[in-house]
């Protein structure tokens, strides 16, 4: 019998923001810090799900978040079966999100090459005397 990929959307939404939730009311692990839950992938059968992370707490150290996140998934899985009522919980397996970084870091470049270039064109442009500048007349 296949899959209803609608139903996968959906816990994947619902998982999203119990593990989000959970993870602000719950989680006491100080390596864990300030993270956001950017994105949840189940697996077909429903049986794991990929948590992708950003880290807000750039002082913190990313493997010291990891960890904190992979000690505190077995109980996030239980927490999320009971707030979900799922026969199985999905084996939580907790990924950062490169893609934010990503984002951060284009965006970062095309600011930098944006005042770049107005800097050299405003080098570059030639500035005319006051004799050849065409009048507001003309």
């Amino acid at each position: 019998m296949p899959r209803d990929p609608h139903r996968s959307r959906r816990i994947e939404g619902e998982l999203q923001r119990v593990v989000s939730e959970l993870l602000r009311r719950e989680v006491r692990d100080p390596r864990v810090g300030s993270v956001t839950i950017t994105d949840v992938r189940v697996a077909p059968d429903l049986t794991s799900a990929k948590v992708f992370y950003a880290r807000f707490d750039e002082q913190r150290d990313a493997a010291e978040v990891q960890a904190g996140l992979e000690r505190v998934a077995g109980f996030l899985r239980g927490q999320v079966g009971r707030a979900l009522k799922l026969r199985v919980a999905p084996e939580l397996f907790f990924r950062p999100d490169e893609q934010l970084a990503a984002g951060m870091r284009l965006t970062s470049l095309i600011d930098s090459a944006v005042a770049d270039d107005e800097r050299r064109h405003s080098e570059d442009a030639p500035s005319a005397p006051e004799s050849t500048r065409p009048s507001p007349k003309d």
